[in-house]
């Protein structure tokens, strides 16, 4: 079974129906004892960074998230869910993180006359840098959904999967370690390329 961290953050719904599209047994839950359980655990939301830390944190499911984490399931972050696996967030004029991972979330940050929409919104294209399982026979260069004001900065070369590039500004997209692997992109809504992501996860042992 997997579990889909529910704290109150945007977005789940559609998680859920595109894990079952794919095959998957899973749930919806805020409940820290039914995460412990589960077989395999998703993170993911879209939100800002201090309600959805305040929400965690309230519902004790920073912690359920965490020991999941440390207990070797395999885990899968999207969207904000990355985001928040990091140390600290720019955004609401500074957010200390879960500190899962090492590195900071800031904002995109363009000159003014150049006119740059943010939100990133939409389809951008994704480069994978290398091999990971959750990625297997996703296409290089394929396209995938975003919608967000901030991104990961990775202290961790290592840790990073693939890139975008927004306007010309290259930004890390995918990131893991160990059992876990976190997108900032939306599988769930980024057509077969990105249900095949889902499927990879549902058959993913949590090895790289």
């Amino acid at each position: 079974m997997i579990a889909i961290i529910d704290y109150k953050a945007g977005n789940l719904t559609s998680v859920e129906l595109a894990l079952k599209h794919v095959g998957a047994d899973c749930k919806v839950t805020d409940k820290p004892e039914e995460i412990a359980r589960a077989d395999k655990v998703i993170f993911p939301g879209v939100g800002t960074a201090q309600s959805c830390m305040d929400n965690l944190r309230n519902l004790g499911l920073d912690l359920a998230l965490k020991d999941a984490v440390n207990s070797g399931k395999p885990v899968m972050a999207i969207c904000i869910g990355q985001q928040l696996i990091f140390e600290h967030s720019e955004e609401d004029g500074g957010v200390d993180c879960l500190g899962i991972l090492p590195g900071k979330v800031v904002r995109f940050d363009f000159e003014k006359e150049r006119n740059v929409k943010v939100p990133h919104m939409g389809w951008n294209e994704v480069e994978i840098l290398k091999p990971h399982p959750i990625l297997t026979g996703f296409p290089d260069r394929g396209e995938c959904y975003f919608v967000h004001s901030y991104y990961v900065k990775v202290d961790a070369p290592e840790l990073v999967y693939a890139q975008t590039d927004y306007e010309g500004n290259r930004f890390t997209c995918a990131v893991g370690r160990d059992n876990l692997f976190a997108t900032q992109f939306h599988p769930e809504k980024s057509g077969e390329d990105g249900l095949q992501l889902l499927r990879n996860f549902l058959n993913w042992n949590g090895k790289q």
